[in-house]
C-alpha cells in the first residue's frame, strides 16, 4: 500500500476499502490471463483519476508517470476530451460507422492533417486501422509491399513496434523472420562501444554498406521502420543527423521510410511529431496512442503515390470508432493551440537536468536521456566493472585495419569524411600523397575530388576508415552491466511514495517517465522528488551502499527524507498535486 493516501474516513470504513482493493487485486490473479504486465508491477486499483492523479480504490493517491504508455497526452479526463465524447454521447450520432464518412471523422481528419509535417499533409492519404498500433504497424507494412512489390523491411535493434506478428517480427527481440536487422545508435551502450557523432556515423555507414553489398544476404527491401526515440527500448533518441542520413540513404534507393510514432506523436518529445526535430519527412507515419485522446484508435498516414491498395486490402471493424475520433480531435487541437509541444521540450529539459544531478549523486544510475517528456533513467550494477566495450572494439578494429589500415578525416562538424589510402606510394587512381599511414588523420592538403573528398577511395576504405577514426577519437566508454533488480526495488519504493513510473529498455532496467503534457512545474518537482528519494531509500538499503552513492552536497537531507514515511507530509504532497490539478 502506498505511503501516500487522500483523508480516510473512520477506521472501519478504512478496513473496507481496503478489504475490497485487496479482493479485486485476488480476483485479477485468479481470472486473468499470466500474460498481464503492468497489473504485476503496480497492483493499485484506480477508482478515480484527474490530469496526473489517480486515486486508488485503497485510498491512496498517485502521480501518474505511465500516462497509459503515453496514450494521455492530456492527463486524466481532461475537460476538453470529456466535453467532445459528451457532445457527441449527447447529438444521437451513430457511435460505429466502419469506414464510412461522418462529420466526426472529417474534423478529426482536418485536425491531423493540420498537424502533419508540411511535405507529407499537402499529398497524404490516411487508413484508419484496428484500435491498436500494433495494426497500424502491419497495415503500414502491407502498403510498402502492395506499393514497391518487394516483401522484406529494415528495422533496428531494440525496436517496438507491437505485439503482432508482423510487428514483432520487426521489434527487437524476434527470431527467424523476414526483416534485417540494423543497428540504432546510442550513445551509453553503443554497438561500436564508441558513442557520440561517431558511433552513429557508424550506424549509418552499416546500413549502406549491408544495402549497397550484394553478397549482404539482404535482399531490395520493401521499406525501412524506425522509431524516432527508442521508447520500449531503453528511451533512446535517434540523432537529428542519423535519422537525415537515414531518409537520404532510403530516399537514393526508393525505399519508403516509414516512421513509428506511436508513443512520440503529439507532442511527446517537444515537437509536435518526433520527426520534425531532424526535419525529415517519412514516406509512411504509423499513430495510435495519444492520437484518440485516451481512446483507442490507430491510423497510418501515407504519400498518395503509395496508394496501391485494392478495395479491401485492409480492414477492421473498429476502425470507425467515433467517440476516439472525437476525443482525439480535441486533443490533437488542443495540444496545437496551448504549444504544448513547446512546453514540453522547456520542462522536459530541465528535468533531465535534475536528473543529471541526481546521477552525479548515484553510482547506481548510469544514464539519463530522454527528448522533451520522454524521459529514461538507466539503473545499473554500481560494483560491477565497467564492460569495457571500446577495448574489445580497439582489438577488433586493429585486426580489421591490419597493416593496411587507415583512419577517416573528422569533418568541420565532427563527422567522418571519406578515407585517406595508406603509404605514399601511387597507384591506379591513388594519386601519391593522398593519405597517410595508420596512426594519422587525412591533412586538408590530402588529395580530393572536386566535391572535397579524398580520391582514390573505395567504399570499402571508407568503412574501415570510419570505424578507425570512431576508435581513435571517441571518448571512453565503460557502462556498467544493467541491474533490473534495482530498477524493479526503484519502481517498488516510488510506487510506496505515490508515484507510478515504468520500467523499459533491453534488461528492463530503464526506470520511464511519461507525464501528460500539462503536468505543472510543481507537479515536476514532486515528480522528481519522489523519484530521488525512492533512489535513495534503495542506495541506503543495498548491500552495497557505500558504492552507491557519492558523497554530495545534501545528500544527509535526501537520506533523512527517503528514511521517512511520514503520512502527512506525503498527503501533503498530494494535496498540492491535487490542486494543481484543479487550477490547470
Amino acid at each position: 500500500m502506498a505511503v501516500t493516501e487522500s483523508v480516510r474516513g473512520d477506521t472501519s470504513e478504512s478496513a473496507g476499502t481496503g478489504a475490497a482493493h485487496e479482493g479485486i487485486l485476488r480476483r485479477q490473479s485468479a481470472r486473468e490471463s499470466a500474460a498481464r504486465t503492468y497489473a504485476r508491477a503496480l497492483p493499485i486499483v484506480p477508482v478515480r483519476a484527474r490530469g496526473l492523479t489517480i486515486e486508488g480504490a485503497d485510498g491512496g493517491r498517485y502521480l501518474d508517470c505511465l500516462s497509459g504508455a503515453g496514450t494521455l497526452a492530456l492527463g486524466h479526463n481532461h475537460p476538453v476530451v470529456l466535453e467532445a465524447i459528451r457532445k457527441v454521447l449527447d447529438s444521437g450520432a451513430p457511435l460505429h460507422v466502419l469506414d464510412l464518412a461522418t462529420p466526426v471523422k472529417d474534423a478529426f481528419i482536418t485536425e491531423l492533417f493540420r498537424t502533419l509535417p508540411p511535405g507529407l499533409a499537402d499529398n497524404a492519404r490516411v487508413q484508419f486501422c484496428g484500435p491498436a498500433g500494433t495494426d497500424a504497424v502491419e497495415a503500414a507494412f502491407k502498403l510498402v509491399r502492395a506499393a514497391t512489390g518487394r516483401s522484406g523491411i529494415l528495422a533496428f535493434s531494440g525496436a517496438y513496434h507491437g505485439m503482432t506478428a508482423g510487428a514483432l517480427e520487426a521489434s527487437g527481440g524476434a527470431y527467424d523472420v523476414r526483416v534485417a536487422r540494423l543497428p540504432y545508435p546510442q550513445d551509453y551502450r553503443c554497438p561500436f562501444g564508441v558513442g557520440g557523432e561517431q558511433g552513429a556515423e557508424l550506424a549509418a555507414r552499416w546500413t549502406e554498406t549491408v544495402l549497397d553489398d550484394p553478397k549482404s544476404g539482404v535482399r531490395h527491401p520493401a521499406g525501412m521502420i524506425l522509431e524516432p526515440v527508442q521508447g520500449e527500448g531503453g528511451v533512446i533518441p535517434a540523432p537529428d543527423e542519423w535519422m537525415r542520413r537515414m531518409r537520404q540513404i532510403t530516399a537514393d534507393r526508393s525505399i519508403p521510410l516509414i516512421a513509428d510514432e506511436v508513443q512520440t506523436g503529439v507532442g511527446r518529445t517537444g515537437s509536435f511529431w518526433a520527426v520534425e526535430h531532424s526535419g525529415v519527412t517519412p514516406d509512411v507515419m504509423v499513430l495510435s496512442k495519444a492520437i484518440g485522446g485516451s481512446l483507442p484508435l490507430a491510423v497510418i498516414v501515407y504519400r498518395d503515390d503509395l496508394d496501391a491498395w485494392q478495395p479491401g486490402a485492409h480492414a477492421g471493424t473498429f476502425r470507425g470508432n467515433q467517440l476516439a475520433m472525437a476525443a482525439g480531435m480535441a486533443t490533437l487541437a488542443y495540444v496545437r493551440e496551448n504549444r504544448l509541444a513547446e512546453r514540453a521540450a522547456d520542462l522536459g529539459t530541465r528535468m533531465l537536468d535534475q536528473l543529471r544531478g541526481l546521477a552525479a549523486e548515484f553510482d547506481c544510475i548510469g544514464d539519463v536521456r530522454g527528448r522533451g517528456l520522454m524521459i529514461g533513467v538507466e539503473v545499473v550494477e554500481p560494483e560491477a566493472e565497467p564492460l569495457r566495450e571500446r577495448e574489445r572494439e580497439r582489438e577488433r578494429l586493429a585486426g580489421l585495419a591490419g597493416e593496411g589500415g587507415v583512419l577517416a578525416d573528422p569533418d568541420w562538424h565532427g563527422g567522418v569524411t571519406d578515407l585517406a589510402v595508406p603509404g605514399d606510394s601511387a597507384g591506379p587512381g591513388r594519386p601519391r600523397g593522398a593519405g597517410v599511414e595508420v596512426g594519422r588523420l587525412v591533412g586538408p592538403d590530402s588529395a580530393r575530388t572536386p566535391g572535397g573528398r579524398p580520391t582514390g577511395v573505395t567504399p570499402a576504405d571508407r568503412a574501415a576508415g570510419a570505424a578507425a577514426a570512431a576508435m581513435q577519437s571517441s571518448r571512453d566508454h565503460h557502462p556498467r552491466p544493467a541491474a533490473p533488480e534495482l530498477a524493479v526495488a526503484i519502481q517498488r519504493e516510488c510506487l510506496r511514495r505515490g508515484l507510478i513510473v515504468e520500467l523499459g529498455g533491453r534488461h528492463s532496467s530503464v526506470v520511464r517517465l511519461l507525464p501528460p503534457l500539462t503536468i505543472s512545474d510543481e507537479q515536476a518537482t514532486a515528480v522528481l522528488d519522489r523519484l530521488a528519494d525512492a533512489v535513495a531509500a534503495v542506495s541506503r538499503n543495498h548491500p552495497g551502499h557505500d558504492r552507491l552513492q557519492r558523497a554530495q552536497p545534501g545528500q544527509q537531507r535526501r537520506a533523512d527524507r527517503a528514511q521517512s514515511t511520514d503520512r502527512a507530509d506525503h498527503a501533503g504532497r498530494g494535496d498540492r498535486a491535487d490542486r494543481a490539478d484543479e487550477a490547470g
